[in-house]
């Protein structure tokens, strides 16, 4: 049946899929909500990707194929958008699954909601691999992070949400913008800008997504997915943060004083904030800027202070030690690792 004026265009860019674009394909023909048009967007594919999205297309007037030419799934997503018909985006990757209810549910949110500018969702994790280096616990930690204030607070510990989860405005892309093509993840570029701008972003408490983990995941194999690529744009955005929300600005201080979290956190002098000191138990370490330990933290309102820690198990006694201190999450300090 063909609906001309659909009310969620899903987009659904794919590069060689064809091992898994047929079960991507299905989980959105089965969504309980038939009000949608799916663009699905060859990048380039050289199996038999886009011999089955042009068998969906002539099955099924709801789905329709596009080729963009420039490499990047940046670029195939922002081709399918600049075509879309809904007044809802959805993205979706061709490795991934959606819940029945996905469209529902968050269409739903942002009829409900009009300062929402965008919905993710619960995400299953399923692991296509041995080893998934700790990605399922990345999963578990991040189905904990759903309101619009806790996807604030832990922007900077990692990507708050699920990008292939997510549906938005087509007004809030046209005012904040698509993902950018260049030396970072395109995906946490994008909602870091969108939060800098005062996006509105939250969650569903439902599961909406089942995320499929293989090898050959781009985000495992591609420079611009690194460590350092997360970290350096990680870090562009919280100097902005600081700038407007740290009350010392430029001055810092920051929890962890180790080579490694000294390399990070060094990274902010590029933007001209100083680190006064560092918070650590080991103080003699050699080093030009103090280090302090605990016991010797200014009062809160005094500093502003920055956890470089990894561990969570430490990050979490960290910021149980401060709050009963009296420092608050947010105004006082900020879980940046």
């Amino acid at each position: 049946m063909k609906n001309p004026s659909p009310l969620i265009s899903v987009i659904l860019p794919f590069f060689n899929a064809e091992n898994t674009l047929e079960r991507a394909l299905l989980s959105i023909s089965e969504q309980s909500c038939g009000n949608f048009e799916c663009i699905m967007v060859d990048n380039n594919s050289t199996d038999d990707s886009l011999a089955i999205a042009k068998t969906w297309a002539e099955n099924d007037s709801r789905f329709k194929w596009i080729s963009e030419e420039k490499q990047g799934v940046a670029n195939a997503f922002n081709r399918g958008a600049s075509l879309a018909a809904g007044k809802y985006l959805a993205r979706m990757d061709a490795d991934d699954e959606s819940f029945p209810e996905r469209l529902r549910i968050q269409s739903h949110i942002l009829e409900k909601d009009a300062e929402c500018d965008a919905v993710g969702g619960l995400v299953e994790y399923s692991s296509h691999i041995s080893q998934s280096d700790g990605f399922e616990r990345y999963v578990a930690g991040i189905n904990t992070i759903k309101t619009p204030q806790q996807i604030c607070l832990k922007q900077f510990q990692g990507m708050p949400v699920v990008n292939p989860s997510m549906m938005w405005r087509l007004a809030s892309a046209e005012k904040y913008g698509l993902y950018k093509q260049g030396s970072y993840p395109e995906d946490y570029e994008m909602w870091l800008r969108w939060l800098h701008y005062g996006a509105k972003i939250t969650k569903t408490d439902a599961y909406v997504l089942r995320w499929h983990d293989y090898s050959n995941r781009i985000t495992r194999n591609y420079p611009i997915y690194s460590e350092d690529a997360f970290l350096r744009i990680k870090t562009f955005y919280l100097a902005k943060w600081l700038e407007i929300n740290n009350p010392h600005h430029p001055e810092v201080f920051v929890w962890g004083a180790n080579r490694q979290l000294r390399r990070y956190s060094g990274l902010l002098e590029n933007y001209n904030i100083r680190i006064c000191a560092f918070i650590d138990l080991k103080k003699e370490r050699g080093l030009k800027t103090p280090v302090i330990r605990f016991s010797e933290l200014p009062q809160p309102g005094e500093a502003f202070i920055l956890i470089y820690v990894k561990s969570e198990s430490v990050q979490q006694a960290i910021v149980k030690k401060l709050c009963k201190k009296g420092y608050a999450e947010g105004s006082h300090f900020l879980v940046v690792a």
